[in-house]
């Protein structure tokens, strides 16, 4: 499996950790932020398809901010596999 860690701009959370294997996400994990809703999207997106979690929380917007904290993370997914191409 392939670790990743990104960090994020413009939100709460600080880092996202994660990994992809077989194109799927595993361990996602949130440094800062809202812990309980987080530690949600980790679970709900454990062993789902990179690629489509990525495009489900693309552009999802927090207070405003132009971006959210699952908004970070489809970038960083959208990078990692970029990298992995």
């Amino acid at each position: 499996m392939e670790n990743y860690s990104y960090q994020t701009r413009g939100t709460c959370s600080r880092i996202i950790s994660f990994g992809i294997e077989d194109g799927k996400l595993h361990d996602v994990q949130f440094f800062g932020g809202c812990p309980g809703n987080l530690l949600a999207i980790g679970k709900l997106i454990e062993g789902k398809d990179a690629k489509e979690v990525a495009d489900l929380l693309r552009g999802n917007d927090c207070g405003g901010r132009g971006t959210s904290c699952a908004d970070q993370l489809a970038i960083a997914i959208d990078q990692a596999l970029e990298k992995d191409s």
